[in-house]
């Protein structure tokens, strides 16, 4: 309590209010909520009043997570509600070399959360120990399984044998997570908050453009429009790189996040944006699951998600705890098909936007974008 008082909580969300009674009385848990929901605080603040009078230095929880940002993130939260507990965590990750890892973990913690690769780099040295474990959570399931990790979930599950509670988290449910949870959970509760459908507290606009005109698009909208943070998603790598580097050349204060960089400069791209040094975060789908920034006023789609659930993961950034916030999606035409799926999913047209002033005839010769990459050059932003 003196942690949720700390960082001034007063009322629990929806999906607190419905997990925390049935996680304290020991029963499995599938939660079913979008991010931004509060669902982190909704399976750690039961595991830390669970694992407060039992026995120290043992493994006792375990929190398996997608990406080594949710990691870090589940583990700042775990610090502060319990800041007055003792209890100890660890966040697991690869990238970073392990022996700081080990020696935390010979030193004893209660609560760890673990990358499914790095946790199996454990599990087969010998050098982190489940068997006092009780509380089993896989958070983030659908994008655990999108990374492709579920065979690394089996790998792990079968080095827990024995009897746990097993929490699970997701913000949808395909078939692979249902036969996970019939295969893993006993008699468990489901909980669904919140909605198939981005939050109501978001606008949506659609800029129609040519593909060799959106960075210039880009650009200019960015110019124009007035703006906290701006989160920016892109189809892969290669692309989050070059647009930071072009939006950088036209003095925006903007770093790129993407699953090439070595953990210290994605680290360092975080903090960054967390902290206000950087305006603008361009990043993949994957690279981006996890960042839980409460000020992001806008998310851009320079690239058209491939499913309405990743739209809705991605606009799920901004319009938070409440807060209006607005997504602007650059289409082209062969985004048509997707256009008419998200309006299904929304009921409701969206409204197509073009920018004054700005120049949609012009030719690909004058598009920075489709220069190649080794005339951008590959500095860091």
């Amino acid at each position: 309590m003196a942690g949720v008082r700390a960082l001034g909580y007063v009322t629990p969300t929806p999906i607190q209010l419905q997990s925390i009674p049935p996680i304290m009385q020991g029963r499995d848990l599938i939660g079913l909520a979008q991010t931004g929901t509060g669902k982190t605080a909704a399976f750690v603040l039961p595991i830390l009043q669970r694992l407060l009078p039992g026995p120290r230095g043992r493994v006792r929880a375990l929190i398996i997570s997608p990406t080594r940002e949710l990691a870090e993130q589940t583990c700042e939260s775990i610090n502060d509600l319990g800041t007055q507990t003792g209890l100890r965590s660890i966040a697991i990750y690869g990238g970073v070399n392990m022996d700081q890892q080990n020696w935390r973990l010979r030193n004893g913690v209660e609560i760890v959360v673990a990358c499914p690769g790095r946790l199996l780099d454990h599990l087969w040295k010998g050098t982190i120990d489940l068997s006092h474990l009780e509380v089993l959570v896989i958070d983030e399931a659908d994008r655990l399984f999108d990374m492709g990790f579920l065979p690394s979930i089996r790998g792990i599950l079968q080095c827990i044998l024995h009897r746990r509670q097993t929490l699970l988290f997701s913000a949808t449910m395909p078939g692979d997570i249902r036969r996970l949870v019939q295969e893993i959970l006993h008699d468990s509760v489901t909980v669904q908050i919140g909605r198939t459908v981005p939050a109501t507290t978001v606008s949506h606009a659609l800029y129609p453009v040519k593909q060799h005109l959106k960075t210039a698009l880009l650009k200019e909208l960015l110019r124009t429009t007035k703006t906290e943070a701006v989160l920016i998603f892109t189809r892969t790598k290669h692309r989050a790189e070059r647009v930071a580097q072009q939006l950088a050349k036209g003095g925006c204060r903007v770093t790129a996040l993407q699953g090439n960089m070595p953990q210290c400069q994605r680290q360092a791209a975080l903090d960054g944006f967390r902290n206000g040094l950087f305006k603008v975060l361009v990043a993949t789908d994957i690279a981006a699951r996890g960042i839980d920034v409460l000020d992001i006023t806008h998310v851009v789609n320079y690239d058209m998600p491939d499913s309405t659930d990743a739209y809705t993961h991605r606009i799920g950034r901004t319009g938070r705890v409440g807060k209006a916030g607005e997504a602007f999606t650059l289409v082209t035409s062969e985004d048509a098909a997707m256009v008419y799926a998200l309006e299904r999913v929304l009921k409701t047209t969206l409204e197509r936007r073009t920018l004054q002033g700005f120049d949609y005839t012009a030719s690909a010769l004058r598009s920075e974008y489709i220069r190649p990459l080794h005339q951008l050059g590959r500095r860091a932003v």
